[in-house]
């Protein structure tokens, strides 16, 4: 029976080193295996979407790119959907997620964030001929949002007498509102401008913008090695002025000047 009991304590003892090296920070496992997984939900209008050569681009991707350059590792673009972008990193299958993520306070719960790198302005959009002011006046009507997105949690809270049709993802809302599925969409304004180059006859305009948006590089819990290296890099490239002039090229817009401090 002794002999059972420190089999048994000596077994425990090796699963518990076992797990520590399992759990080594990710960022040295970056650094070990010269290359770095990130997540990235395509069909996102200027963010992340495919161009006319099949090529991968937009301003998440090319941040990616940056960001991998930077570590000295070779990226590995991860493909998702909008709706799996918070179960990626919690699962491990990406070792960050640079994907238009907005920072809430609920997000924060099960994942970590950089300081914000870009915004996003999230708006609700509708025919000329559509009286809406705010969401009081969306009570009763059909109205179309990416699923688990920044969007679909501010219509759900703001808007319940809203019928809301979640859709996979962006390139999905897009389609749905171009063949007339939906006629009112709750997005990013990136995203009211994939609609209306292809629905030209009856195009959607802003009815009300609901918030500017900051977006976070996610990490898993407790990887403080990679979320400092982030912060740095963010910082770094928003003073030099790299991330701002990739985001207008993309977007036409600039960033804030306090973006990193907020």
């Amino acid at each position: 029976m002794k002999t059972l009991m420190k089999f048994a304590v000596a077994a425990s003892a090796i699963i518990l080193v076992l797990g520590s090296a399992a759990h080594a920070d990710v960022l040295e496992n970056i650094k070990k295996s010269g290359k770095v997984r990130i997540a990235v939900a395509m069909g996102s209008p200027e963010y992340s979407f495919v161009d006319g050569e099949m090529k991968a681009t937009g301003s998440d991707v090319e941040t990616a790119r940056l960001i991998a350059n930077d570590l000295g590792a070779k990226l590995e673009l991860v493909e998702i959907t909008n709706a799996a972008r918070v179960p990626t990193v919690q699962t491990g299958k990406a070792d960050l997620l640079v994907s238009a993520l907005g920072i809430t306070e609920e997000r924060k719960k099960a994942i970590d964030y950089s300081v914000p790198y870009a915004t996003l302005s999230i708006i609700v959009a509708a025919p000329k001929e559509v009286d809406i002011k705010n969401y009081a006046d969306l009570a009763g009507k059909r109205i179309g949002v990416t699923r688990a997105t920044t969007n679909d949690m501010d219509i759900t809270k703001n808007a319940p007498g809203a019928q809301i049709a979640r859709f996979e993802d962006d390139a999905t809302l897009i389609t749905a509102a171009v063949t007339g599925q939906v006629d009112i969409i709750s997005s990013q304004s990136a995203v009211l401008g994939g609609i209306n180059a292809k629905r030209t006859a009856k195009p959607l305009e802003l009815k009300f913008t609901q918030a500017e948006t900051n977006l976070g590089i996610a990490i898993p819990k407790g990887e403080k090695p990679l979320q400092d290296w982030l912060n740095g890099w963010v910082k770094t490239n928003f003073a030099n002025g790299t991330l701002r002039d990739l985001f207008r090229k993309f977007h036409n817009r600039d960033l804030p000047d306090d973006l990193t401090s907020r």
